[in-house]
C-alpha cells in the first residue's frame, strides 16, 4: 500500500468517525464546528468527507432503525451495523441468519474452507467456503439443496434415481455428471465439466429446461430472470478448487460475492449501480484483496479495508 493511499484511507476513516459523532448528537454546535474546520483543512479532507457522506447516507436509514432498537450503541457498532445495510457481498456475516442457516444445513463450511462430502449413493460434493448444503439421499430419491455458497458435484449414475439439486429459483436434474453451481449476490451460476445437465426455472418457463453439456455454463439473474450462456475450457470449471475464480460477463456484485468467501469479515459494495456493472476475467484467490482490486479496477472502483472485519468497495 502506498503512502498516498494510506493517507487517503486514514482521512476516509476520520470522516466516517465525524459523521458518526454528528449522528449521535445532530444538534450539537460543537460537532458541526469541528466538522467544518476539519473539512476546510485541505481539498483531500473535503474529498474524503464527500465520499464518506455518500456511503454513510446509503446506510443512514438502517442506522436510524438500529437506534430505535438499541438504547446505547458504540461508534464502532454503528459503523459495522449500519454499513451492513449497504450491500453484503459475502454470505457469512449476519450472526442470526447464519445460525438459522446452519440449523437447516446438513453440511456447512467457514471462510476459505473447502470440504469434501461423500453422499450415501456414491456421489461426491466439494463444498466451497461459506457454503451450506442440505441432502436427502434415500433408496427412493436423491435430492440436495444448496442453501448458500458454491459446490462442485460428481454424481454417481443411477437411472432409477435421478439426482436433483435445488438452488433458489432453479432446479438441476442429472443422472451421472460433474458440474459446478454457485449462488452469488443476485445470480445463480452453473457450469458442466462432463455429462448432461437440465436446469429448470419454473417462474421463467414452466415445464421447460435449459440443457447444458460439456463446457457449457449458464448464469441466471434472479431479479430480471435474464439468462447468459456460453462455453469454456473444462479445466476452468470450478477453478476455485485450485485457487482461481473465472468470470465471463458477470456482474461485479456476483464476482465480489464469490471472492468474498475467501476474505474474513464483511465485504460491502457501497453503490448497487456499481455492483451491476459487468466484468470478465480470472482472479487469484491467494490474495482476496488484490482480487477485489482486479475486479473493480476496469470500472475505476476503490477497495478499502477499514478493519480485519470490514472491507468496503465503492466507485471513485
Amino acid at each position: 500500500m502506498t503512502e498516498e493511499r494510506s493517507k487517503a484511507d486514514e482521512l476516509f476513516e476520520d470522516a466516517l468517525d465525524l459523521i458518526i459523532r454528528l449522528q449521535e448528537d445532530p444538534k450539537n454546535p460543537v460537532a458541526h464546528e469541528l466538522i467544518a474546520r476539519w473539512r476546510e483543512r485541505s481539498p483531500e479532507h473535503e474529498a474524503a468527507w464527500a465520499e464518506a457522506a455518500e456511503i454513510y447516507g446509503m446506510a443512514g436509514k438502517v442506522i436510524d432503525d438500529q437506534r430505535k432498537a438499541e438504547r446505547t450503541v458504540s461508534r464502532r457498532s454503528i459503523i459495522l451495523g449500519g454499513t451492513i445495510g449497504i450491500i453484503a457481498a459475502g454470505t457469512g456475516a449476519l450472526f442470526g441468519p447464519e445460525l438459522l442457516l446452519h440449523a437447516r444445513a446438513d453440511h456447512f463450511t467457514s471462510t476459505a474452507e473447502l470440504r469434501q462430502i461423500d453422499l450415501p449413493d456414491g456421489s461426491i460434493v466439494m463444498l466451497g467456503p461459506d457454503s451450506a448444503l442440505k441432502a436427502q439421499v434415500t433408496h427412493a430419491l436423491r435430492s440436495v439443496e444448496l442453501l448458500a455458497g458454491m459446490a462442485f458435484f460428481q454424481v454417481s449414475p443411477d437411472t432409477s434415481r435421478p439426482f436433483r439439486v435445488l438452488a433458489d429459483e432453479m432446479t438441476i436434474n442429472v443422472l451421472g455428471t460433474a458440474f459446478d453451481i454457485s449462488k452469488d449476490a443476485n445470480s445463480l451460476n452453473v457450469s458442466v465439466e462432463h455429462g448432461l445437465v437440465e436446469t429448470v426455472i419454473p417462474v421463467k418457463s414452466p415445464g421447460q429446461g435449459e440443457m447444458l453439456s460439456k463446457g457449457d455454463w449458464l448464469t441466471l439473474d434472479k431479479q430480471s430472470l435474464h439468462i447468459e450462456r456460453g462455453n469454456r475450457d473444462i479445466n476452468l470449471i470450478a477453478a476455485w478448487r485450485d485457487g482461481m475464480i473465472v468470470a465471463e460477463r458477470e456482474t461485479v456484485a456476483s464476482v465480489i460475492a464469490r471472492i468474498a468467501r475467501w476474505q474474513p469479515g464483511q465485504v460491502m459494495i457501497a453503490d448497487p449501480r456499481f455492483g451491476m456493472l459487468r466484468i470478465s476475467g480470472v482472479f487469484d484467490l491467494g490474495d482476496p484483496l488484490a482480487a477485489f482490486e482486479a475486479v473493480v479496477h476496469p470500472h475505476g472502483g476503490k477497495v478499502r479495508q477499514l478493519s480485519p472485519w470490514l472491507t468496503i468497495i465503492s466507485p471513485i
